[in-house]
């Protein structure tokens, strides 16, 4: 029997979460289907599995930041070149990641009748847009297009929640969690165990407002004295976190590592993993840190650190300056440099909960691994 035909489309392979998210599914998918990986720019960080089919839409190497019409324009372009790839290959089965190439797949479901498209949202809607008017204009476009398609699948029933609420999206919509691939090394725990001058903490991401790592220094500068922080990454605002280390003087304790290939064979140097962020789909970096076993502190944003630090998604309440511990790892209130610095603290001064915490993340970790969550996702987009 012939296999499916699939394609997965989104704007690059850049070393995002929702690439890190395709370049794992792909090397699954591979197997049971006949895959053709469709990019809109000729940009690829993550290594892509042998039998997997590439098209790349435009020759440039970088995606361009653009305004939303800017991206309306060009969409003229791709979806002609979309539309062919298609036609020509045709596929069966249609995925997109993120919101410009999920419009494009809506598109595609209109222009072929026997085609099924699966769209995929991968951040909080509410807070991805750049601008009060492109706030407005998505709640025109989601369900104008969204619902067009056949099926949906985001990794937060929050992101399902408000694409239900707020965007009208009435499509079936499902709930699938990143998946990993469990690391051969992990953090020995007698390592964590061990009493230490200073805490040596990590974080992982693009340096942006929505990653939000000056918190992490901020609370470093509060006891620069026990605590030590490598920020992994690259972004537009490096040279302002830059100008943050060097005014409050932890150029001794704080340093900017760039971008690198796998963190995660980085992590097990660490003590400590900080997710910083004011708003996440599902956070990848996070998800890495824990299967690793490093006890990790998260801001309470939305989407993913309550369900994976705490084990469920039910609200909690952080008092301001402090933290909160749940099942698998410590809470903050998002922006609270000072409760962040309490629970860095915590975790200096206590040698036996970072063991504790660092056990809770790994196993929690597991149950997101690739096999079990590509078993729901192939369910998933054949049913």
């Amino acid at each position: 029997m012939a296999k499916q035909k699939i394609s997965v489309l989104n704007i690059s392979m850049t070393s995002g979460g929702a690439e890190k998210v395709i370049s794992l599914l792909l090397k699954k998918l591979v197997d049971d289907f006949e895959v053709t990986l469709i990019l809109m720019y000729d940009h690829i960080h993550f290594d892509i599995p042998e039998g997997v089919d590439i098209e790349i839409l435009s020759k440039k190497t970088e995606e361009k930041q653009a305004s939303f019409f800017k991206q309306l324009g060009d969409s003229i372009l791709f979806l002609r070149k979309y539309f062919k790839v298609i036609r020509s290959r045709e596929i069966d089965i249609a995925i997109s990641f993120l919101a410009f190439p999920n419009f494009l797949n809506s598109l595609a479901a209109m222009r072929f009748s026997k085609l099924k498209t699966i769209v995929s949202e991968r951040g909080y809607p509410s807070d991805n847009t750049t601008s009060r008017l492109s706030y407005y204009i998505s709640k025109i476009f989601y369900p104008l297009l969204y619902n067009r398609n056949t099926r949906l699948f985001s990794n937060s029933i929050y992101i399902n929640q408000d694409l239900a609420d707020n965007f009208r999206v009435k499509i079936p919509m499902e709930v699938i969690y990143n998946p990993i691939e469990m690391p051969e090394s992990q953090v020995a725990p007698d390592s964590l165990g061990i009493a230490t001058d200073k805490l040596r903490t990590v974080t992982a991401g693009t340096l942006n407002e929505r990653k939000n790592q000056a918190i992490i220094i901020k609370a470093i500068a509060e006891a620069a004295e026990g605590l030590e922080l490598d920020i992994y990454g690259n972004g537009p605002l490096r040279s302002q976190l830059e100008e943050l280390i060097a005014e409050k003087g932890l150029g001794d304790s704080v340093f900017l590592k760039g971008r690198v290939k796998k963190v995660s064979e980085r992590l097990v140097q660490y003590n400590c993993f900080v997710l910083s962020s004011n708003t996440e789909g599902f956070p990848n970096a996070l998800l890495e840190a824990m299967a690793v076993g490093l006890p990790c502190i998260s801001t309470n944003c939305l989407s993913g650190p309550l369900e994976l630090l705490n084990g469920s998604a039910d609200e909690i309440f952080i008092e301001k300056g402090s933290f909160y511990k749940g099942k698998n790892g410590l809470l903050i209130n998002n922006g609270d440099h000072l409760g962040l610095h309490k629970a860095l603290l915590y975790f200096k001064e206590h040698p036996g909960e970072r063991v504790k915490f660092g056990a809770r993340a790994s196993a929690k970790a597991a149950e997101f691994e690739l096999g079990t969550v590509y078993d729901q996702f192939k369910n998933f987009i054949i049913s």
